[in-house]
């Protein structure tokens, strides 16, 4: 029985002291954040564990060899060299993806398809038989990742990657990945101490993510399959047994999580994806216009959204910003408002001064996450009191 190794949680821009507050909690060992990624010590059981739990890591990699590279025949020699029958049968598939740094090597097509040569050909040497490559579901999904001359060789121990829940099925035109929205949350202190709003909620990614940290709920319980499911190795027993020891850790969540939104079909999509999420408990998603809104009782309230923007947003940009302003300032006193926008121009129309600006990236797009508190009253009376 193998004990402990090193992995490597990958992640978006901004999110490592997240994802490695969160692997510590779980009992990650070892834990060093480097440039969108964490580096973690643990078992096979916790591998399994941070595939199940954790809500901001994109990709769990398992480091298999690391060597240095001059060229592709270099590479090619390697990647052969290497004792693939540990991890792969001759009937078995694989895919191949690649991420490249290097003046030397530029094409990553090019290199996924060297890497697979080199492990094909050493299974048809040996048996006379090889692998097929299944880009979909392989049985073997290998990450090669070029750093100037030094390459390093993981295996893929997610899959598809972990933003895919498998909660939602219905989305709306450029709805939020599931991991930026879960980093977005946690990122806003919520820890399901309060009531929660998403005034523009899309397909319900936000109040979903929201409901599942309030309560504790592993990340990945309703998906379907990963990667290491497909492995030499799988433990279905030990998988079953650490599902259920997480299963054990959820909690109960005594407030509201509301989402909104205006849109008939948006509304139908998040209620499926709710209940999908098996949620329906928590959640209420709603059909109003937020700037027609105001807030419902004076308990505090933690608001964390993503503005229309875009191809999404058909309207003129410095009076829907300043609209959120004002209805943020008049009708939601004892507010804590966090919102997502990629625009230069929004920030200077809500007519209100964040408490914090975080940089982000929305998909491509850089973008600034602002935190406004609005007090009940004025802020003078607040410092009075």
């Amino acid at each position: 029985m193998e004990g402990n190794f090193k992995m490597i949680a990958k992640t978006f821009f901004g999110f490592e002291p997240i994802l490695a507050k969160e692997l510590r909690d779980l009992g990650a060992m070892d834990v060093k954040e480097g440039n969108r990624m964490v580096s973690f010590v643990g078992d096979k059981g916790f591998m399994y564990k941070a595939n199940l739990c954790l809500r901001t890591a994109i990709k769990i990699l398992k480091p298999f060899a690391g060597f240095k590279v001059f060229s592709e025949e270099d590479l090619y020699q390697n990647i052969k060299r290497l004792d693939w029958d540990a991890v792969l049968d001759v009937n078995g598939s694989l895919a191949v993806d690649a991420t490249l740094h290097s003046e030397v090597f530029t094409h990553s097509k090019y290199i996924s398809l060297k890497t697979k040569d080199a492990i094909v050909d050493r299974y048809r040497e040996k048996y006379g038989a090889r692998p097929n490559v299944d880009l979909k579901f392989p049985s073997l999904r290998v990450n090669i990742h070029i750093e100037k001359t030094w390459c390093n060789v993981s295996l893929d121990t997610s899959g598809d990657s972990l933003h895919k829940r498998g909660y939602r099925t219905a989305t709306n035109i450029a709805p939020i990945n599931e991991i930026l929205a879960a980093g977005m949350i946690l990122k806003s202190g919520w820890q399901g101490q309060c009531d929660f709003l998403d005034p523009m909620c899309g397909s319900g990614t936000i109040p979903i993510e929201a409901a599942m940290i309030a309560c504790n709920i592993p990340a990945n319980i309703n998906r379907k399959e990963f990667g290491f499911e497909r492995w030499k190795d799988w433990d279905e027993d030990l998988f079953e047994k650490i599902e259920a020891s997480s299963l054990k850790k959820v909690k109960d969540f005594h407030f509201e999580i509301v989402g909104y939104d205006k849109a008939p079909s948006a509304v139908e999509k998040a209620k499926d994806n709710v209940k999908n999420a098996n949620l329906t408990e928590f959640i209420k998603i709603e059909r109003v216009d937020f700037f027609e809104t105001e807030k419902r009782n004076d308990r505090h309230l933690h608001m964390v959204f993503n503005p229309p923007y875009g191809e999404r947003l058909q309207v003129n940009i410095a009076e829907f910003y300043k609209k959120i302003g004002d209805t943020l300032k008049q009708k939601y006193p004892g507010t804590q408002s966090w919102f997502i926008t990629s625009e230069d121009e929004a920030m200077k129309n809500v007519g209100l001064r964040p408490s914090r600006k975080v940089k982000m990236f929305n998909g491509g797009l850089e973008s600034r996450f602002l935190k406004y508190e609005i007090y009940e009253g004025s802020k003078k009376r607040k410092n009075q009191l």
